[in-house]
């Protein structure tokens, strides 16, 4: 946590997850961050504009995912999976 003094653990269901403090989940920032076709600042900037978060909140969870990238995406790996079970044409039914 000294490393990352904008990032606190929250527990819930799922186990101990990452979140910006204040804010979402850095899995949800993350996402948004990756799949943007900027680099950089300017990836930083998009990002805080589709979140509405502060720029500044953006760049605490990119130093973060950058450090656990793994993860960060490990959790937004088991989002999709819960999301594709729960949506699934399967379980529509």
């Amino acid at each position: 946590m000294d490393a990352h003094p904008s990032i606190v653990f929250r527990p819930g269901p799922g186990g101990r997850r990452p979140g910006l403090a204040g804010g979402p989940d850095v899995w949800e920032i993350a996402r948004v961050l990756r799949d943007v076709e900027l680099a950089g600042e300017e990836a930083i900037e998009k990002t805080a504009t589709l979140t509405g978060l502060a720029v500044h909140g953006v760049r605490a969870v990119a130093a973060y995912y950058r450090d656990y990238k793994d993860e960060v995406e490990a959790w937004i790996a088991e989002v999709d999976r819960d999301a594709e079970e729960v949506y699934s044409p399967d379980s529509l039914r």
